[in-house]
């Protein structure tokens, strides 16, 4: 019984605990969660879930362990704030990773990035169509900035009171250089057909296609490993 209602007056310690030291970090620690603050929740969590339950050691011990890593995380967060040549090394720095409708694929290799998850960050920005990025930047927190290609930027349809054709959502046959035989075959389309296409591209071997997908009207893009695009 007396372990028990240590335990409880543990956890309540623990969570108001790191509640106070959270507030005090700031906001940040929820809407921009990068490398550092992703290490520091767990870290939190784990401190604050050992002075919860462990009742072998005295609870001033694990108090001051967790408040000391809180205040090293202020400080942390100060210093680099203050020098950015720090906070790049500690945070690291946004990257280019589409540039003109092209992917960077040493980029996206570098950060270990497949070409679903840029496309789910692409798709969280209402993006459908690699082509129609002139700039895809992946930040520090994990999310992706994109500036579109100028003929997306100008006046809509909507603005005419126009109607236009609606965007098809894309099949992809290509993902690093392996064929996706089973979105061709939903197309009516055979490998052949694909192998002729890229010929077409000047592209003999598939192995040099990084991504390639279809519209609904079968067109092909392709995204090859040399683009002879400069990163930067």
């Amino acid at each position: 019984m007396k372990v028990a209602i240590e335990v409880i007056l543990q956890t309540f310690l623990s969570f108001f605990a790191i509640l106070f030291i959270t507030r005090i970090l700031g906001r940040q620690q929820l809407s921009q969660l990068t490398m550092q603050e992703y290490i520091n929740g767990i870290t939190f969590g784990s401190i604050a879930g050992t002075l919860a339950t462990d009742v072998n050691q005295r609870t001033w011990q694990h108090m001051i362990g967790l408040f000391l890593f809180g205040i090293l995380t202020f400080l942390v967060s100060y210093i680099t704030g203050k020098n950015i040549k720090l906070a790049r090394i500690l945070q690291g720095e946004a990257e280019l990773v589409i540039k003109d409708g092209h992917i960077l694929e040493k980029k996206l290799k570098r950060f270990h990035y497949t070409i679903d998850e840029l496309h789910h960050l692409l798709r969280k920005k209402d993006v459908f169509n690699i082509t129609d990025v002139k700039y895809g930047i992946l930040e520090t927190t994990g999310e992706i900035s994109v500036i579109k290609a100028s003929h997306k930027n100008n006046v809509t349809l909507e603005d005419l009171n126009m109607l236009g054709q609606q965007d098809d959502i894309k099949a992809e046959v290509i993902v690093t250089g392996n064929i996706i035989y089973e979105n061709l075959i939903n197309r009516n389309l055979t490998a052949q057909w694909l192998i002729d296409q890229l010929k077409m591209y000047g592209i003999s071997d598939i192995r040099e296609v990084f991504y390639a997908n279809l519209d609904g009207n079968n067109k092909l893009y392709v995204d090859k490993y040399k683009d002879n695009v400069k990163e930067n």
